[in-house]
C-alpha cells in the first residue's frame, strides 16, 4: 500500500518492524530484510540471520553460537553502518564471485 510505504519513511526501524510483524506470517527477519533492501536503511544488523552469524564466526574466528555480548559490541562498533557490514560479511562467505 502506497500510504503505508510513505508512512514508513518517517518511522524508526523499530516502529516499522513492529508494524510489519503485526501482519500474519511476517517475522522480524523478514522485516529487517525489508528495511535493508526495500527501504535502504543503513543501520540494520539482523542478529538472527544464519548467514551473518556464520560469516562473523568465520571472519572473527569465534565458535558458534556467538555470545550476545560480542554481537552487541560489533553492532556498537559498526553503527551507523550495520547494513553495510552485514552485506560485506555475507559476501565474504559467498562461494561464487558476483559481477555487478
Amino acid at each position: 500500500n502506497k500510504n503505508r510505504i510513505n508512512k514508513w519513511s518517517q518511522l524508526s526501524d523499530e516502529e516499522i518492524i513492529k508494524d510489519l510483524t503485526s501482519i500474519k506470517g511476517i517475522g522480524v527477519w523478514t522485516a529487517e530484510m525489508f528495511l535493508m533492501f526495500s527501504l535502504g536503511r543503513a543501520n540494520i544488523l539482523p542478529l538472527n540471520d544464519l548467514g551473518l552469524l556464520k560469516a562473523i564466526s568465520i571472519n572473527y574466528k569465534k565458535p558458534l553460537p556467538l555470545k550476545k555480548n560480542f554481537l552487541l559490541q560489533l553492532k556498537k562498533k559498526w553503527d551507523p553502518w550495520c547494513s553495510v557490514a552485514t552485506w560485506y560479511l555475507w559476501r565474504s562467505i559467498d562461494p561464487i564471485p558476483v559481477n555487478y
